[in-house]
């Protein structure tokens, strides 16, 4: 039978109220294929582009299977484990799970590097049931015994392509060693390449396997764009033209000083916009992620720690700015758009010497768009950029929050 509502699916009833207070009645396709094989305990291979669903798809069975088995809260002896590879990646995970575990009587936490391991140390001292960690703080703490794994009875690995991609495996696997073998196992991977099979090899058990819109495929909603531009001053007015409308939309570069000094750049003509890159301190890039994802800013610029990092709805354009190095940069970047089933558009800006680049780039990632000569008033930049946004004076003051404290300005003086 098909599941077309989380009704068809035996979830607790406050879960099921907990998912309609939000507004989430249908399951999407990577949530309908895997919950009858995780609800009933089984080891899951899901494998499926960011934006597909995954989150909700592991969180789902795990809070269901804690709840069925209600302990006290433990200290220091989590109940469930999350793996992912980034920073922003936890936080968006536990923003999905915090509250239908909540609604179980569950408690979550998340762990990360970058920020002080006291309130995280105390977190574990007063008891949870779901820890959301990076691998690197998590190996920390393991070694200075602030926590065990050894009751662990869900473990889900998150994007184990990425964690591979960022050299995180080793310690992945050292993790992994220390939770029960009893335990259920789920992993979520775009890819199974550079060591992910063998992480399946060795730690599911007989895994039910689920390929959904895997990241070889496009969207079939996403529209590609290759714009040729004949220099760079070319380039940048074309770039500052795309970012200039009213959606929010995500632009990427290859460096982060490219990064920040795009950001500071775009926000100094009107166009309030923060940026999102491994030299900003922790604090600074929630902080600009959060004015992001609550629409106090539309632009974000970022280096490729965000391209799987962030899960924001509703972003219709994604601008390269340089073609990114290889051809999954350029899948997972892209995928910042059209997700859950919306449309969303894909530019490329390529200089003269960047053409062959971009050939290998789209063959290799099955992507057809032919390059087309632009400059700033071209009708196909024209049409990206849609319904333009109220120019905002730029903030006297200088610095990471200038756009957000500009934009709010300009906010609260349109309030008035």
């Amino acid at each position: 039978m098909s599941m077309t509502s989380f009704q068809d699916f035996p979830l607790p009833p406050a879960l099921h109220q907990a998912l309609a207070d939000q507004g989430i009645t249908s399951p999407f396709p990577i949530q309908a294929a895997t919950l009858p094989d995780t609800l009933a305990g089984r080891d899951v291979l899901g494998r499926g582009r960011t934006g597909s669903g995954k989150t909700l798809a592991f969180t789902l069975p795990l809070v269901t299977r804690l709840a069925a088995a209600p302990s006290r809260l433990p200290v220091r002896r989590p109940r469930a484990l999350v793996l992912c590879p980034t920073r922003e990646l936890a936080n968006q995970i536990n923003a999905t799970m915090e509250p239908l575990a909540r609604a179980l009587g569950l408690v979550t936490t998340v762990i990360f590097g970058g920020v002080s391991q006291r309130r995280q140390v105390s977190a574990l001292n007063g008891g949870v049931d779901i820890v959301i960690a990076c691998p690197g703080r998590l190996e920390d703490l393991l070694k200075q015994k602030v926590l065990t794994l050894d009751t662990v009875e869900v473990t889900v690995l998150d994007e184990a392509d990425h964690m591979a991609d960022l050299g995180f495996l080793p310690g992945v696997k050292r993790i992994m060693a220390k939770t029960p073998r009893r335990g259920q196992r789920m992993l979520f991977s775009a890819t199974l390449d550079n060591g992910v099979d063998l992480l399946v090899e060795r730690f599911l058990d007989r895994p039910a396997v689920h390929s959904v819109d895997s990241v070889q495929s496009p969207v079939a909603a996403m529209t590609h764009h290759v714009f040729a531009v004949p220099d760079a001053a070319t380039k940048y007015a074309v770039v500052s033209r795309l970012a200039s409308g009213s959606g929010r939309r995500v632009l990427f570069t290859r460096t982060k000083h490219e990064a920040k000094n795009l950001a500071k750049a775009l926000t100094a003509q009107g166009i309030p916009a923060v940026d999102l890159q491994g030299n900003l301190a922790q604090n600074a890039r929630e902080r600009n992620l959060e004015a992001f994802t609550a629409g106090i800013v539309r632009v974000l610029v970022a280096t490729d720690v965000a391209a799987r990092g962030i899960h924001v709805d509703d972003i219709e354009l994604v601008v390269h700015v340089d073609p990114p190095t290889e051809h999954k940069s350029y899948l997972h970047r892209s995928g910042r758009t059209a997700r859950a089933g919306r449309g969303g558009d894909v530019v490329t800006i390529v200089l003269p010497e960047q053409h062959g680049e971009m050939r290998d780039l789209a063959r290799l990632a099955k992507i057809s768009a032919k390059p087309q000569v632009v400059t700033v008033g071209s009708a196909a930049v024209t049409r990206l950029v849609g319904e333009a946004a109220a120019y905002v004076r730029p903030s006297k003051t200088t610095g990471a929050g200038q756009a957000v404290r500009s934009a709010r300005a300009s906010g609260s003086q349109r309030e008035r």
